[in-house]
């Protein structure tokens, strides 16, 4: 799920933090993409209307213990 169809149903970082009850720093924090435990739940929240791909997270953690 791109952070950029996140907020674009949600109307603003603010809102998607608040619909996951994180921080709106956190939301920026994210790079193109909405981290894989927020993508499911903003999936399951949104009742499939944002949509979420477990393929495209193959080697998520991989690539994140890279970057440190």
């Amino acid at each position: 799920m791109l952070k950029a169809d996140a907020i674009a149903y949600y109307g603003s970082p603010k809102a998607v933090a608040e619909a996951l009850g994180i921080t709106e720093r956190a939301v920026y924090s994210w790079g193109e993409m909405v981290p894989p435990l927020s993508a499911a739940r903003l999936w399951k929240r949104t009742r499939g209307r944002l949509k979420f791909d477990p393929d495209l997270y193959d080697g998520w953690n991989k690539h994140k213990n890279r970057k440190g």
